[in-house]
């Protein structure tokens, strides 16, 4: 039996916290839409709320960061002495989440082995990174959660099983589970349910059968959330340096809170990941266009033209590829140029607008197949690749679980 899974201690609020209050989307959504987090600010109010307990990316550059992280960490201290966060022992949570589009994710809440994730490309370890990530990121979040009492993930983990065995089999037998939330999301978010899991024991053995079934080395993928792991890998690696083999075996830190999805649930789609680009030059249009060849037929935008058509690979790799390899360059070449990362269209058109002179780049979706096959190889896609639906339909952040002693 492999021991990649562990049953964690989860935290979660007390009873008579607002819900809809407490749980909001993850931090690395709207970057740049500071209205969006100004006004969920307002909606929370004083209460009991994630939100007081992350640094949403939109802030880190109007913000003093110390400062923010300090008030964080004080929020999070006075949850857990006030009793605000309770622990509700050993277990996994199953989320049932509706999105406002009608479309329902399964997904099961669980810790995994940071001993065995790489983000490295070429690993054969069981955990693996489904897009480059860039190590020059991890030092900002690591500097966030480095002095945190707890863990609240935003990651999500996609497993490969066509067969439907795992998830699907404890959502059909969700009545004889105790539920222990069911509640609308806050900001368009949707309707989220979740379910104790008590016979952990059962749920690894079956993942330990698929895994052997699968018989490629790969256990999970990070479908979401790829620098939120590498900086609890990090971490980990510090605090390890300090412990004895014994302690670290145990230690709280070495276990990573995620959320577990079947490739295969209806409810992972693939949306697309566009770039926009700020601060660049009058050659930046053509030079781009040079690069990129193919029949996809995508396009470029800029408030002062409108749509401009530009044609990418139809293998959706190649188009990242082709893309990033170029903008990648431009960047390192064009120190006052910025990119930014936008899940959809809509706010994509609205960013671009509200920033004279940026340029938007739409960019294709990446399909299922044969995703699972392509990375057991160690390879990964560009950075940035695919997006597991719209920003709202996002994990919020809910569950938690203490990574120190």
């Amino acid at each position: 039996m492999i021991k990649t899974i562990k049953a964690p201690h989860i935290l979660l609020p007390r009873q008579g916290v607002d819900m809809s209050k407490y749980s909001v989307i993850a931090c690395d959504q709207y970057t740049s839409n500071l209205d969006y987090w100004d006004s969920l600010k307002a909606e929370i109010g004083n209460s009991v709320s994630t939100f007081n307990m992350i640094y949403p990316e939109a802030y880190l550059e109007t913000t003093n960061n110390n400062e923010y992280i300090e008030d964080i960490n004080k929020n999070i201290s006075r949850y857990l002495n006030n009793g605000d966060l309770k622990d509700i022992g050993e277990c996994f949570i199953l989320v049932e989440r509706v999105t406002s589009y009608g479309v329902r994710r399964l997904g099961l809440v669980l810790s995994i082995d940071l001993e065995d994730y790489s983000y490295e490309k070429g690993t054969k370890a069981y955990i693996r990174a489904s897009e480059a990530t860039i190590v020059e990121r991890i030092p900002p979040r690591l500097k966030i959660r480095k002095d945190s009492p707890i863990e609240l993930p935003h990651v999500l983990v996609l497993f490969d099983d066509p067969k439907k065995e795992i998830v699907e089999s404890l959502y059909s037998q969700r009545d004889k589970l105790e539920k222990v939330y069911d509640f609308e999301l806050n900001k368009n978010g949707g309707h989220i349910r979740g379910y104790i899991v008590i016979d952990t024991e059962k749920v690894i053995r079956q993942f330990d059968n698929l895994f052997l079934r699968n018989n490629n080395g790969l256990l999970f993928i990070v479908g979401d959330g790829n620098h939120s792991l590498a900086t609890a890998k990090a971490h980990w690696d510090l605090v390890k340096q300090n412990l004895s083999e014994k302690e670290k075996e145990t230690h709280p830190a070495r276990f990573a809170l995620v959320e577990a999805n079947n490739l295969y649930d209806e409810g992972i789609i693939f949306e697309p990941i566009h770039r926009v680009l700020f601060n660049v030059d009058k050659e930046f249009k053509n030079e781009l266009k040079k690069v990129c060849s193919g029949e996809f037929k995508s396009f470029i935008y800029t408030s002062e033209n409108g749509k401009e058509e530009l044609l990418l690979p139809k293998n959706a790799p190649m188009a990242y590829y082709q893309v990033q390899t170029f903008l990648d360059k431009y960047l390192a070449e064009h120190k006052d140029s910025k990119i930014d990362f936008i899940h959809d269209e809509d706010e994509l058109l609205a960013v671009t607008d509200k920033n004279p002179g940026s340029v938007a780049i739409a960019m294709p979706a990446l399909t299922k197949e044969d995703l699972f096959d392509y990375l057991a190889t160690g390879k990964v896609l560009p950075r940035k690749s695919f997006s597991m639906g719209h920003a709202n339909e996002k994990r919020y952040y809910l569950e938690a679980k203490k990574i120190t002693l």
